[in-house]
């Protein structure tokens, strides 16, 4: 199939979330399966220092935007196509991921992504209608039949609906269907009504059937309206998103499209998320012959396997312990948090939590790392400078001390409000970090558990919360010490279960394959969006 990929994230060149880590995997991964995939993003200044090379190209064009004419060029890079497609099927040699970068440095060449310290851009809406108008362009520049045009997010959410209405006749859009992917629905893309002549269509199209949502223009809402197939990322989130408590006022136009509406959950690059290889935890050891003769010799130790991960977790959690300046006791339940300090992910109930186990000197270390809401922040740190040596934190983010806290956890929190698909808890079943996580969105479908019967029919990974408090937080907590301090058998068979679990993008791609193959199999005659 020949598939166009279009979104504002992709690792290596730009990411703020779990967006820029599924289109960064998810193309490379189709690529190795024989598809030629082309990935097209804005060219964010970040491009530049993604340790890829980048390629001038003489592709270039003009788009009106209210009153003037706004010319971009395309550049272009490479990504490898993926080395593993476990038990997928390779179809020929598989071609590199091209990615072309639609450069206008007036939109594109800024600090942030979406905004700065004092908050959106305020042209969003014109910095993002120009990508999609530019993008119908880039592809028409493949000179080729186009099958897929999988769009991601409210910033891509026009291309759907200019592909409905066949705005400015480009030839490919006569065979190609739409795909478009919710990631996740409280960021929509709204904006007042007066922008519409930026999006270079005629104000009968600021309507309910196409751009108008509660008199405002609303580029997630044209997305979901207009596309030939909708997924999101995980099948509990499709679910949620439908109701009037999860829905942010697309319920019922969401229920109205439920039968083209998946919910696939994402994935994990597990060459990089794996503790048997990890170079993040690698502790160097000497050894050899203390003779001239023989020479110490470096080596490393701490990585771990499910066979291992009892010896591995206990040095990862003794290394942890030190580096934070807390008692170094390899009996002490550590409990593990890492992300985005946000009233989403349920800090408030976490600071809770954490202040009961302090303040009543409970048999627990915690250890953070996270950034996000100024609150979180001066909250943590009171309490840090209130306990000194009890609990580690460093505000702000780090790569390697997230593989670390996941490596060395006992148990790792996320008791989200909600969370469409979230990757940490995938992360943690891979590391034996037990997770606890409320029962909602992809936590439900990817941690099982722990009720008598699950633990008996050995499918048991985690625990789930049954209502958002901090009492039901702590309650979890502590049926979860309970078994690793009394039931050591059982206690080992949620982290062994866990660390066989398969979150990889190869079972992930299979699913977008059928989704693809499905959404082509269409009736050509069928109207785009129909």
């Amino acid at each position: 199939m020949e598939i166009v990929f279009l979104s504002t994230e992709a690792v290596p060149f730009a990411k703020t979330g779990g967006l820029g880590d599924v289109c960064g995997a998810l193309p490379a991964i189709l690529a190795a399966l024989g598809h030629r995939v082309t990935l097209i993003l804005p060219a964010f200044r970040s491009i530049r220092s993604a340790g890829v090379e980048i390629h001038t190209t003489d592709l270039s064009f003009a788009i009106p935007i209210r009153n003037r004419i706004v010319g971009a060029r395309l550049l272009r890079a490479e990504l490898p196509a993926a080395t593993d497609v476990g038990s997928g099927t390779l179809v020929g040699e598989p071609r590199p991921v091209t990615v072309y970068f639609v450069d206008q440095p007036e939109y594109f060449d800024r600090h942030g992504l979406y905004g700065d310290e004092s908050g959106d851009y305020a042209d969003n809406c014109e910095r993002f209608t120009f990508f999609c108008r530019a993008a119908l362009h880039a592809i028409t520049r493949l000179d080729r039949p186009i099958d897929i045009v999988h769009c991601n997010d409210w910033q891509t959410g026009l291309l759907p609906a200019y592909m409905r209405m066949g705005f400015e006749a480009h030839p490919w859009m006569a065979g190609a269907r739409s795909v478009f992917t919710i990631h996740n629905l409280a960021y929509q893309g709204r904006f007042w009504h007066f922008d519409l002549p930026l999006l270079g269509v005629d104000w009968q199209y600021f309507h309910p059937d196409w751009f108008e949502f509660y008199g405002e223009l609303n580029f997630l809402k044209a997305g979901i309206q207009s596309a030939d197939r909708l997924t999101t990322v995980s099948p509990t989130y499709a679910r949620e998103i439908q109701t009037e408590l999860h829905g942010c006022g697309m319920d019922p136009l969401l229920r109205s499209r439920a039968e083209v509406l998946v919910g696939i959950v994402n994935g994990i690059d597990d060459s990089i998320w794996n503790p048997a290889t990890d170079p993040h935890l690698r502790i160097p050891a000497e050894s050899g012959e203390h003779d001239p003769s023989h020479p110490s010799v470096l080596r490393w130790k701490g990585n771990y396997d499910v066979s291992s991960w009892r010896q591995g977790k206990s040095l990862q959690k003794r290394h942890l312990q030190q580096n934070f300046g807390m008692a170094v006791d390899d009996s002490m339940p550590l409990i593990g948090l890492v992300g985005r300090l946000a009233h989403q992910k349920g800090w408030d109930l976490i600071l809770t939590v954490l202040r009961w186990h302090l303040e009543q000197s409970r048999p627990t270390q915690w250890c953070i790392l996270g950034t996000g809401e100024s609150r979180y922040h001066h909250a943590l740190s009171e309490l840090r400078d209130r306990f000194p040596g009890h609990f580690g934190l460093q505000l702000g983010f780090s790569d390697q001390m997230a593989h670390r806290i996941e490596a060395a956890a006992d148990l790792f929190l996320m008791p989200s409000r909600y969370e469409p698909c979230g990757l940490n808890q995938l992360y943690s079943l891979r590391y034996g970090s037990v997770p606890v996580v409320m029962s909602t969105g992809g936590l439900v479908d990817t941690v099982v558990d722990a009720t008598p019967d699950a633990v008996a029919a050995g499918t048991a990974t985690g625990f789930r919360m049954k209502s958002f408090s901090p009492e039901e937080l702590d309650r979890q907590i502590g049926l979860a010490l309970e078994l690793r301090y009394h039931q050591p058998a059982i206690w080992a068979g949620l982290v062994e279960t866990g660390m066989r679990q398969d979150w990889s993008w190869r079972r992930v791609s299979l699913q977008y394959e059928q989704l693809y193959a499905d959404t082509m199999s269409l009736d050509p005659n069928t109207p785009i969006g129909a």
